[in-house]
Formats: structure tokens, sequence, C-alpha cells
């Protein structure tokens, strides 16, 4: 049998996870599945997210945050949803860019950037 790729599950340094937490499940409509003093693993229908705590000592470096890109189909809901949150701003939705996207991003309270894209050639 072939290995099907279903997703993305990154995991994102965090210097307060209980902080973060709160902040992906106002801001983005996350749950929480499971949450220690040291980890954390966020769900919203098919999108998991890793949150690892980190020192941000010399030892144990946050690293200026990490980058990810979510592929979505009929961006436009979820992008409302996330204007009304305070999450993006309206005009931050980019249509059509010159590589074939719809995009929005936006970066959380560790610096780490999070696209929410749409491939435009293969959702019409």
């Amino acid at each position: 049998m072939t290995t099907e790729l279903l997703s993305i599950i990154p995991v994102l340094p965090s210097a307060d996870l209980e902080r973060d937490i709160a902040w992906y499940k106002e801001k983005l409509g996350f749950e929480i599945n499971f949450s220690d003093k040291m980890y954390a693993v966020l769900y919203r229908e098919n999108i998991c997210l890793h949150l690892q705590w980190h020192a941000d000592t010399p030892d144990d470096p946050l690293l200026g945050g990490s980058v990810i890109r979510i592929y979505v189909k009929n961006i436009t809901s979820l992008f409302h949803e996330l204007v009304e949150r305070g999450t993006v701003t309206q005009g931050s939705l980019k249509i059509n860019t010159p590589w074939k996207t719809n995009e929005f991003g936006f970066y959380d309270l560790n610096n780490n950037a999070i696209f929410i894209m749409e491939d435009t050639l293969n959702n019409k």
C-alpha cells in the first residue's frame, strides 16, 4: 500500500503554554486535546498543532519562531471568522497571488508565522 500524506503537524515553540493555549482557542477556534506543563496538542477539524515549552535561554532558545502553511479549500469563511476574532484585518487576504494562491497570514504570540492558503488552480 502507498502512504497517503494528509496533513502537517508542526511543533511550535512556546514561552508560556497556558497563555498560548488560550490564544489559539480564542483567536483561531482550536480545542485542547492534551496539555501538561511542557507540551500541548490542539485540534480544529482536521488540523493538529503541537506547542512545546522552551525556556528561551542559550541552552533552549525559541530561535525566533517557525513558519507553517496550512492548505485549505474555500478560504473565505475561515478568513471572515478570523477577522471577527481580531486575528487578522479585513485587508490581509491576498487574492490570486503570482504563485496561484489565495492567502493570508499572521503571527502568534511567539513570532511563529502562520499562513492560511488556498490553491487557485485546483479549487475551481
